[in-house]
C-alpha cells in the first residue's frame, strides 16, 4: 500500500531499515551469483530501459533492490513482506528515493513490472515463491520470467487477481502497452522496443557512430574533390581553354 493510505508511526522507517538489513544478512552466498546469461541478460536490460527513462520521466528502473511490504495488521511493525526482483519498473511522475530498500508504504507507488532471469544451473531465487509475492501480495500488473539457457520467454499480466500468460502479437512481441513497449527474444536475447523501434545496446550504437563517421568522412572528401575540379574548371575558363 503506497504512501499516504495509511498511518504510519514515527518508528516505521527504522523497523524497516532493520527488517532489511537482517534480510540482507541472512542471505545465502548463491543469491549474489548469477550465471554469465544471466549477468549478460541484466546488462542488456539495463542499458535498453535506460533509454525508456531518458523518453518518460515517470519510468524508474530499480535492480536487484529488496522490496518491503506490511504482512500484518499494522503497516508500522512486522511481519513485513520481503522480495528482491532481479529488475523492477515503477511507474510514477516525480523523483523516487529508495535507499537500501523498496518499502511500499513509504512510496509513492506500487512496482508495475518485475523482471526476473532464470538458470537452471544456477538458482538463485525461489521464483515460484516470488511469484505468489508479486501476484497476490503486492499485485504487480506485469511479470516478466527469461530463462537465457532454455531460450525460454514468459510474460504474465494480471487479470482478476491471478497471473496469465501473455500471447506475442502479430509482430511476435509482447507487448506492454501502458509504456508504448514491446519485448521478444532476439539472437538469444531478451530484446526491447520502444514505440516500434527496437532499443540499440551500446556496442551497436558505437558500431552506428561509426559508420556513420566513415560515411560522413566519405562525403566529405567526395565534396572536396568536387570544389577542387570546380576550381580547375575555372581557371581553365579563365585561361580561354
Amino acid at each position: 500500500m503506497p504512501r499516504g493510505k495509511v498511518q504510519i508511526e514515527p518508528l516505521a522507517r527504522w523497523r524497516y531499515e532493520q527488517a532489511a538489513r537482517k534480510y540482507c544478512d541472512s542471505l545465502p552466498l548463491e543469491h549474489f551469483m548469477e550465471s554469465t546469461a544471466q549477468s549478460t541478460q541484466r546488462e542488456i536490460t539495463l542499458a535498453s530501459l535506460a533509454l525508456v527513462r531518458a523518453a518518460r520521466r515517470d519510468f524508474h528502473l530499480f535492480s536487484e533492490l529488496l522490496v518491503q511490504y506490511p504482512k500484518g495488521p499494522n503497516p508500522s511493525r512486522p511481519p513485513f513482506g520481503q522480495v528482491v526482483p532481479d529488475n523492477m519498473v515503477v511507474l510514477h511522475d516525480g523523483p523516487i528515493a529508495a535507499e537500501g530498500s523498496y518499502d511500499l508504504v513509504f512510496q509513492p507507488a506500487g512496482p508495475f513490472w518485475v523482471l526476473e532471469y532464470v538458470s537452471v544451473t544456477n538458482r538463485r531465487k525461489d521464483y515460484e515463491d516470488n511469484m505468489v509475492k508479486y501476484e497476490r501480495d503486492l499485485k504487480v500488473p506485469y511479470y516478466l520470467v527469461f530463462d537465457p539457457e532454455k531460450q525460454e520467454l514468459i510474460l504474465f499480466k494480471r487479470k482478476r487477481g491471478k497471473y496469465s500468460a501473455l500471447p506475442p502479437n502479430k509482430a511476435g512481441r509482447y507487448p506492454l502497452p501502458e509504456i508504448d513497449l514491446e519485448i521478444a527474444l532476439l539472437d538469444g536475447w531478451l530484446r526491447y522496443w520502444y514505440r516500434g523501434e527496437l532499443l540499440p545496446l551500446p556496442a551497436e550504437m558505437a558500431r552506428d557512430l561509426e559508420q556513420t563517421k566513415r560515411r560522413l568522412r566519405a562525403a566529405e572528401d567526395e565534396n572536396a574533390k568536387l570544389r577542387a575540379e570546380i576550381e580547375r574548371l575555372k581557371r581553365h575558363g579563365r585561361n580561354g581553354g
